[in-house]
């Protein structure tokens, strides 16, 4: 069953898309990548996922399976033999992994975006301190979960390294249109090391957007329309 033919349905620009790729990257599957058009849904994904008709989707041997966190688990344990595992291995572990990838893509991903949304300076701060209060939260849970080492999974890149690193280029594209650091060296330490290493890893670097080429994307999608 593992060999049979990999699918993923997504677009270059979604950070959820990034997660399986860089998932089958690491345990070095194949597989094509079938792009969707900004915009639009084809009837591939509409039949993949009726439910959500939301990118990702892995297609495997036939079969789809929706929801990138989701997505990442199944890679994870259906080529377990090939690479180190991307979930810690205690329960108490995994779920803190688990539990964190949630508040990202809850909590802090939200914020994120709602900076690119920010009319005015007032409302511009609130949004700021909230993703800076966020990046406190998360160089605290790098501390705690990586005991150490360079990743958030120890000396691997591993499932919450994903579920955070797949938003650095979105998190680049913000920081410069608001003119403001999200991520440094004297706020967040930790962090500041950990996001270059993810983003030089080999698993990631070739499905991680260029900075330019997005933030042209992200002025598309969130221009304001005119009167």
């Amino acid at each position: 069953m593992a060999s049979d033919e990999v699918k993923v349905i997504g677009a270059w620009a979604s950070p959820f898309v990034m997660r399986p790729r860089i998932a089958l990257n690491l345990k070095s599957v194949p597989y094509e990548f079938v792009q969707e058009t900004f915009g639009a849904k084809s009837e591939l994904l509409l039949k993949s996922n009726p439910v959500h008709k939301k990118i990702p989707v892995l297609i495997h041997a036939d079969k789809p399976v929706c929801e990138s966190n989701i997505i990442v688990e199944y890679v994870d344990e259906t080529w377990s033999a090939s690479g180190p595992s991307m979930l810690p291995s205690t329960p108490y572990d995994r779920a803190i992994a688990r539990f964190w990838a949630a508040y990202i893509d809850e909590k802090w991903f939200p914020s994120l975006k709602s900076i690119l949304k920010a009319e005015g300076e007032e409302e511009k701060k609130a949004v700021l301190a909230q993703v800076e209060e966020g990046n406190a939260l998360l160089e605290k849970a790098f501390i705690d979960c990586s005991k150490g080492k360079p990743f958030f999974n120890g000396e691997h890149i591993g499932y919450l390294d994903i579920a955070f690193g797949c938003f650095l280029a979105w998190l680049r594209v913000t920081e410069l249109a608001g003119g403001h650091k999200l991520i440094d060296e004297v706020k967040t330490p930790s962090l500041s090391k950990w996001a270059e290493r993810f983003c030089n890893d080999p698993a990631v670097k070739p499905v991680m957007p260029e900075t330019a080429t997005l933030a042209e994307f992200a002025k598309k999608i969130f221009a304001k329309p005119t009167a």
